[in-house]
């Protein structure tokens, strides 16, 4: 068992992922640095990554056995799943959550729920899947992170932490910063200009830097209701059908250098 951060007895109850894995060295891992890290460095949030191995019984500590029914690889056994889940003693009102890509996507919304409680257990699955009889006994809700497969859950894991803690109060330097960015209102994020102001003849849009506020906060509407629709037409089809906010529903994207 592996504990990134010691209980700060003076704030008892900090925001906290509990991660049941098989390579429990894999956490931190790049939790431990930028945001995330200054974060768990200042007691912010824990995370405690346990070794599935552990709660193995024989003396080669086997976790895993050929699939009912056939079929290639392995899976993880129910007993020992069971048993890790049991030992790492779960608060109830804690989310056990079981990284799958047959899982619910994960989204923004799911995400802001789960940094507004204590915290979830993670169960990161490896080689077929593990035992179905687990998912339904100890009431994993299964979760992807996008429609493709990983060697294991311990990346998803590591995604869904992070996008978790930067909305945890006092991470992130700005408050701003967590609410004008992509799917916090259901769109894509508007394109970023920084200087310089000319950039291989590319300049900065120039209603960016009229000093008008209203027309840049149009702009950027307009800009995040165009990428959508286009990259996105599946979330643009969930965007109540508003007239102040339908212009342009069909149009593409504007270069980045159009005003």
């Amino acid at each position: 068992m592996v504990l990134a951060k010691l209980i700060d007895m003076t704030n008892p109850s900090p925001w906290r992922a509990t991660v049941l894995t098989l390579f429990p060295e894999m956490f931190p891992g790049p939790l431990g640095v930028s945001l995330a890290g200054r974060a768990l460095a200042s007691g912010l949030w824990e995370i405690e990554a346990r070794d599935i191995r552990a709660s193995a019984t024989d003396r080669h500590r086997s976790v895993d056995d050929t699939p009912a029914g056939g079929g290639p690889g392995m899976v993880l056994r129910a007993d020992v799943l069971a048993a890790a889940i049991d030992a790492a003693e779960i608060a109830p009102e804690r989310p056990r959550l079981l990284m799958s890509p047959r899982g619910r996507p994960l989204t923004q919304a799911r995400v802001a729920e789960l940094a507004g409680g204590p915290g979830p257990l993670i169960v990161c699955g490896r080689f077929e899947g593990i035992d179905q009889r687990v998912i339904d006994g100890r009431g994993l809700e299964e979760v992807s992170i996008g429609d493709y497969v990983l060697s294991g859950g311990e990346i998803a894991a590591l995604a869904l932490i992070d996008a978790c803690v930067r909305l945890l109060p006092g991470v992130m330097g700005k408050e701003a910063s967590g609410t004008e960015e992509s799917f916090s209102d259901g769109l894509l994020e508007y394109p970023q200009y920084t200087r310089p102001q000319l950039f291989e003849g590319a300049p900065i849009p120039e209603i960016l830097t009229s000093g008008d506020h209203a027309k840049v906060a149009s702009w950027r509407r307009a800009q995040s209701e165009a990428l959508t629709a286009a990259r996105r037409p599946d979330l643009w089809a969930l965007i109540p059908p508003k007239p102040a906010n339908r212009v342009g529903r069909q149009k593409t994207p504007k270069n980045k250098t159009d005003g």
